[in-house]
């Protein structure tokens, strides 16, 4: 009798199989581990090892000089060596990995990485390039093993195989300095360990070695994924999806008490949370101790953090703990990722208000971030009298390189319209009333006084009533691209805080500052918040190519990663790419149509069957996960491939869709910056998704067949790859769109620019 599963649409019983299993005499139902070895799955496994690693290692080193964001990861990695701090808006496993195979290799941590372009000439950059494509080149065997434990057919794990073998998008991605071929590998083994951990669990084998070295290993993954970026999230969520399916039909199995439940449950919350947590923090531990020494990052971070790095000028610091007047200040705003308040000897153009002296925000430590605290009606204390800052003090704040005054009125700010200009006035000193600014210490006490790095403070216009902010938009490049300073006639804006940072005063003593030092986990959370905000404000650059989600599924455009003589470009296969988007839209077809179909069935059988038929609880093994259990074997040696009822190969396409969903959608909500190589995660479970859905669609074809049709789409991908190869192994002469060029009849898309 046919058990109705209210689950059926994602996750169908899988009681034939276990039946098959458990009537084979050579083999019982729960053992996998003794199988005899399956030589053809060995066999296309060392098939797509030769081809992966002949594929991703030739011309690896070349060209000889830097490529596309090279320039910004080997500069980390070099950081990393030299142990100079810096800021990145990325999670720092990636770049600590590139720093320790460029110093296991030879690399020193000299060459500068400046452009994309640049010579190496005799830098050892080899190694780094080697580990990255190690890395990108482990992707496709997994994806391999993967397929075959999901499907049990050679045949789909081969296909998935090589739609990941033969775009030269991918190898383009893999061959280089760059943190994407970690974060896919890393990607690809979490998805591995979940379909290994579903496969033992079916066996029967939890809490065996194996199973535990599985969970282990996929929550290790986890950790590393979200380690090099944020967007390793999505193959967590993912994970915690599939890992809540397999717990509920666990609960659902009558056979076994709600114990069992429980020991799974905590279990996998402690390989799958909490040691991933465990390894997350570790890792920003090693950052942080290993990035020790002051850089050109050090801005972007509260002064307190900054008391930590050595060379800063707050590391072991001894100035004053009181502000007063006549001091030489730096002043900071005490927003996350908040810069110094700054001038230059520019002017505001036009369009944008008074051409007064232009003030805004710079993350860098310069002169030009100088600033000498003066009375509000005179240029100093009369008599060099000690008189100090306290709080409802009138004051003006007179730019020390450039000798304007900190000034506003009544003209709009350049960017944020609501709030008014903010601009240098005055010469030598001298300005006019709209200099006067009343300073206020948040939260404190009348005539308090103002003290070094930890008072909050607000400087308010004395004429306008309005506060001076960092609004945190970006300015043109008239503006340098640094912060807008505006004044804000919400005097309770949250980011209209400041601090003194440095303060030199040849009459007040000095204290050392060492004891304001912040500890591990408040360093950890700052460098959290300063990422999370530093990853909102990635905007586009004036003249930057960028692209939009929409434009990446149908390989609409590439992005050069070297431009010069020697181009490299990177763009799908577009055989691959627009054959998956064939076999998504077939999939969605195909699982809804067995949806329905499977509902109207249910339906009919509860009419021709009103009262309901005691049937034994389902085991465990028999229970549904996302793979099936291990086949019948042949008396011999090879293992052979059980047939498997339809629904099983869609409920493991249903899960690689979910992943694709996962690494796709999320990207249109978002507000940054995106480019065309975002869209590579989603790509890989498109390919195994394409895998199982052709062999799907051929089952029911005669053997000669389906080898037919496999062999064909085989050919035409690799011949494809061959086509398309010299997109990632490097192009000279003509470009596309002249007659002339190799590359001419291959341009069959006009935003193709190579």
């Amino acid at each position: 009798k046919q058990r109705s599963c209210p689950r059926r649409t994602l996750c169908r019983p899988m009681r034939a199989i276990g039946k098959q299993l458990a009537q084979n005499k050579r083999l019982p139902a729960t053992n996998s581990i003794f199988m005899p070895i399956d030589r053809r799955w060995w066999a296309l496994l060392g098939t797509v090892l030769l081809i992966t690693f002949g594929t991703r290692f030739y011309k690896v080193t070349e060209p000889d000089h830097i490529c596309w964001d090279e320039t910004h990861f080997g500069k980390m990695g070099s950081w990393y060596i030299n142990r100079t701090f810096f800021f990145d808006v990325h999670p720092p496993l990636g770049k600590m990995l590139i720093g320790l195979s460029g110093y296991l290799t030879g690399y020193n941590g000299t060459f500068p990485f400046e452009k994309p372009g640049d010579k190496y000439n005799e830098t050892r950059y080899q190694g780094m390039r080697y580990f990255c494509t190690t890395l990108g080149a482990l992707i496709m065997p997994m994806g391999f093993d993967t397929v075959y434990d999901l499907t049990r057919s050679h045949e789909a794990a081969l296909l998935s195989a090589a739609y990941l073998i033969f775009d030269v998008g991918l190898l383009t991605l893999n061959q280089y300095i760059l943190l994407d071929p970690i974060l896919l590998f890393f990607m690809m083994a979490s998805v591995w360990g979940m379909v290994k951990i579903s496969k033992c669990t079916a066996a029967g084998g939890s809490y065996t070695v194996r199973w535990w070295c599985w969970l282990t290993l996929t929550g290790t993954m986890l950790a590393c994924t979200i380690s090099v970026k944020f967007v390793g999230l999505f193959v967590v969520l993912l994970v915690g999806l599939h890992t809540a399916s397999e717990l509920w039909l666990i609960l659902g199995d009558l056979g076994k008490p709600i114990v069992e439940t429980i020991k799974q449950v905590a279990c996998r919350a402690l390989t799958l949370i909490v040691w991933p947590i465990v390894l997350y923090t570790f890792f920003f531990y090693i950052h942080l101790q290993v990035l020790n020494r002051s850089g050109n990052g050090d801005g972007f971070y509260s002064s307190a953090f900054q008391s930590r790095l050595i060379g800063n000028s707050l590391y072991n610091a001894s100035m004053p703990r009181h502000v007063a007047y006549g001091a030489l200040v730096t002043i900071k705003n005490h927003k996350t990722g908040g810069g110094y308040l700054h001038s230059h000897a520019h002017l505001y153009p036009k369009e944008s208000g008074a051409r007064q002296q232009q003030i805004t925000t710079y993350t860098h430590k310069d002169d030009n971030n100088l600033w000498l605290i003066k009375p509000y009606n005179k240029q100093a204390v009369p008599g060099g009298k000690l008189k100090l800052l306290r709080n409802g003090d009138l004051l003006r704040l007179e730019h020390v390189v450039t000798k304007r005054n900190l000034h506003s009125h009544s003209e709009l700010a350049p960017m944020t319209k609501k709030h008014l200009q903010v601009t240098g006035y005055g010469e030598l000193g001298v300005g006019d009333s709209n200099d006067v600014w009343r300073v206020l210490v948040v939260g404190g006490r009348t005539n308090e006084s103002i003290h070094t790095v930890t008072s909050r403070l607000q400087f308010v216009h004395y004429l306008q009533n309005c506060a001076l902010t960092s609004s945190g938009k970006q300015l043109p490049k008239w503006g340098f691209e640094q912060q807008e300073v505006s004044c804000n006639l919400n005097v309770r804006d949250k980011f209209a805080q400041w601090n003194v940072e440095d303060n030199q005063h040849k009459l007040l003593p000095s204290v050392n500052f060492s004891v304001y030092a912040p500890g591990f986990f408040a360093r950890f959370l700052e460098s959290h918040a300063v990422m999370l905000q530093g990853n909102a404000g990635l905007k586009p650059k004036e003249g930057e190519v960028t692209s939009q989600p929409w434009q990446w599924p149908i390989n609409y455009r590439g992005q050069f990663f070297s431009g010069s003589s020697y181009r490299i470009y990177l763009l799908g296969n577009p055989i691959i790419w627009w054959s998956n988007l064939v076999f998504l839209l077939l999939f969605v077809v195909v699982f809804l149509y067995n949806a329905v179909v499977q509902q109207r069935r249910a339906g009919q059988a509860a009419i021709s069957q009103p009262t309901p038929v005691a049937d034994e609880s389902p085991a465990t093994a028999d229970i549904c996960s996302c793979c099936p259990d291990s086949p019948p074997v042949k008396s011999s040696g090879d293992a052979h491939q059980a047939p498997l009822e339809p629904a099983v190969s869609l409920q493991a396409a249903a899960w690689l869709f979910v992943g694709w969903l996962l690494h796709y959608l999320p990207f249109w909500a978002m507000g940054r910056v995106l480019y065309f190589h975002h869209y590579f995660p989603a790509l890989i479970f498109n390919s195994m998704l394409t895998g199982i859905m052709f062999n799907y669609i051929i089952r029911s074809l005669p053997k000669w067949m389906q080898h037919a049709l496999l062999g064909a789409l085989l050919a035409a991908v690799a011949y494809s790859f061959v086509l398309f190869s010299p997109l990632a192994y490097g192009m000279s002469g003509p470009l596309a769109n002249e007659p002339n060029s190799t590359m001419h009849k291959l341009k069959w898309m006009t935003t193709w620019e190579f």
